[in-house]
């Protein structure tokens, strides 16, 4: 699983971690002492907590955890395509993320984990909807958003349309989108879907921004 985590400028917030960081120096790094709760597991028991589950525990898929993980796989890509079709046909640019075998295995491992961390010999359909949230909420969420790419992808030729992209809008220059994609697409920069995928991470980013629906974008920084 991949959390996208951003750095966003919050002046209170910067004051109080400055200050405690400061102090904890001053302080020659000594930690504040505090009363563990009662539910607190001491770190030694955890580790062999863990260390048993590893060795003894290996869940696997219940029949009716397996079919709601293979719906769901279905599902996902179904949702996907359509609604990259929806987005080209009104002109807007498709965000559809390549869902692969290799993250469907992911979501089998984060259920089976799941299982292990209670000791139980299988994986429920309750732990096959926890896993796939977590997989939504961190790592299909960032590539969604453009800030990852997923096994799959055209992570190259998007790149090189960033790229491009950055070395020829200027900086508070505004462009139709479609102009850029095509200019870019006839210089043999990469095809209008990593185009279109390139200028969806970049906006996403705030490196630029869109106007119009999108039908213009204009470069921030």
């Amino acid at each position: 699983m991949i959390f996208v985590l951003r750095d966003t400028y919050d002046r209170e917030k910067d004051l109080t971690l400055a200050a405690h960081v400061i102090d904890v120096h001053m302080q020659g790094g000594s930690a504040a002492p505090r009363e563990p709760p009662e539910d607190e597991l001491e770190v030694r028991k955890l580790k062999r907590y863990v260390a048993y589950a590893r060795a003894k525990c290996h869940p696997r898929l219940t029949e009716a955890a397996a079919e709601e993980l293979e719906n769901h796989y279905v599902r996902i890509r179904a949702n996907l395509h359509a609604n990259d079709q929806e987005a080209e046909a009104s002109g807007r640019a498709p965000r559809a993320v390549p869902i692969t075998v290799r993250q469907l295995e992911a979501i089998i491992r984060i259920s089976e984990s799941l299982a292990k961390m209670r000791l139980s010999p299988t994986a429920t359909e309750q732990d096959v909807h926890v896993a796939i949230e977590l997989f939504r909420v961190s790592t299909l969420q960032a590539a969604l958003m453009g800030d990852i790419e997923l096994e799959g992808g055209t992570g190259d030729a998007e790149r090189k349309c960033e790229q491009y992209f950055a070395e020829n809008v200027p900086i508070r220059s505004a462009v139709g989108r479609s102009k850029l994609v095509n200019d870019a697409v006839a210089k043999g920069v990469g095809d209008a879907r990593a185009c279109n995928r390139a200028l969806n991470a970049l906006v996403s980013r705030g490196e630029f921004g869109e106007r119009h629906g999108g039908k213009t974008v204009f470069r921030n920084m």
